[in-house]
């Protein structure tokens, strides 16, 4: 069984060649092509994050900095202030905690046109401990004035994130995993624009807002419970963090009237953070509830295991959303008093 995906053809034996890191380190390498100026970064994870292949292609224009995440940002920042196109890419929890200083001061301070690719977000390196596991990147990213945060939800996403980041000026964090998640989209062309949340299931119950992937696991959430609950779900892809699109959450807001954020986070200061503060300016109420790591350090083992410990999979979505279709509203219109 084959399947078109970005031009090419695949099948089983070769479907781990469409990961979200495979398929970024072969887009950058077509990037490289098209911007001369393009250099990549790492801190001596090359064959880890799938930046090799640039290096391999580009060697003349690939820095390795050894185990040295403080330096790796640094240059980068240099290297943006000469004109360059830096990509750097490490692991999430090494971009986002070890070299927090640097990123902040020397790169996003100066607003500077620096790219971070960030592998092995979330628990996607469960089996690795607790300093490899990343549940608070994407707070700290999005706390970063002039940072965009951007989370995709699989292999092509991450190939339309990453070509998208080179057009979008400024500092980008893209956050994806390990490597071994599934393929959720088909095609490249469903719309993806930075700061657009993407509809993927239309709804007027309830709406779960996603990202990465917990996007497919809302999915067929979604199916499930239109088929066994007779529930019309509204799913988004949120892949934007930040900026994130106001405007569909508060079209969700209007139209459902019930919200549930789901996300491979701590549920402090990332997603559902993000989009409960768009709520609460809002000035109007809705049955809200966060899906993530509940102000914890994750577990250790397989991430599927955590995804299902954690509720993050399709079977711990059905159960918040029919928790929270139990809250009842009242008749009238009025947005003050709702719950």
């Amino acid at each position: 069984m084959s399947k078109e995906v970005t031009g090419t053809t695949w099948n089983v034996y070769d479907a781990n060649k469409l990961t979200q890191a495979e398929i970024y380190g072969k887009v950058l390498c077509d990037l490289g092509n098209k911007y001369p100026n393009l250099v990549g970064l790492t801190a001596d994870l090359s064959k880890s994050t799938k930046i090799g292949l640039f290096e391999e292609k580009f060697p003349e224009r690939f820095i390795n900095t050894g185990i040295a995440e403080q330096n790796l940002f640094g240059i980068a920042a240099g290297m943006a202030k000469t004109g360059l196109l830096p990509v750097v890419s490490t692991m999430s929890a090494f971009a986002s905690m070890r070299a927090a200083e640097q990123v902040r001061t020397d790169i996003c301070y100066q607003n500077l046109n620096v790219k971070i690719i960030a592998t092995h977000g979330g628990v996607s390196f469960a089996s690795a401990g607790t300093t490899h596991h990343a549940t608070e990147d994407i707070a700290i990213m999005r706390s970063f004035a002039n940072m965009t945060v951007i989370v995709p939800a699989d292999g092509i996403e991450t190939a339309n994130a990453v070509r998208a980041a080179m057009e979008y000026e400024g500092p980008v964090y893209i956050r994806i995993g390990r490597g071994f998640e599934p393929t959720y989209y088909d095609k490249e062309e469903y719309g993806f624009q930075i700061g657009k949340a993407v509809d993927v299931r239309d709804g007027t119950d309830i709406t779960i807002i996603a990202m990465g992937i917990t996007v497919l696991q809302a999915a067929e959430a979604a199916d499930f419970l239109a088929i066994n609950d007779g529930l019309s779900v509204r799913v988004i892809n949120m892949h934007t963090i930040k900026p994130i699109d106001k405007d569909a959450i508060m079209k969700a807001v209007t139209e459902t009237r019930r919200i549930v954020t789901v996300e491979e986070h701590n549920i402090i200061g990332g997603l559902g953070t993000a989009v409960a503060d768009v709520i609460a300016e809002s000035g109007k109420g809705c049955a809200f509830t966060k899906i993530g790591l509940k102000d914890e350090f994750a577990e250790i083992g397989y991430p599927e295991d955590l995804y299902s410990y954690y509720k993050l999979d399709a079977d711990g979505i059905i159960e918040k959303v029919r928790e929270i279709m139990g809250k009842d509203f009242e008749e009238d219109e009025d947005w003050d008093d709702e719950v």
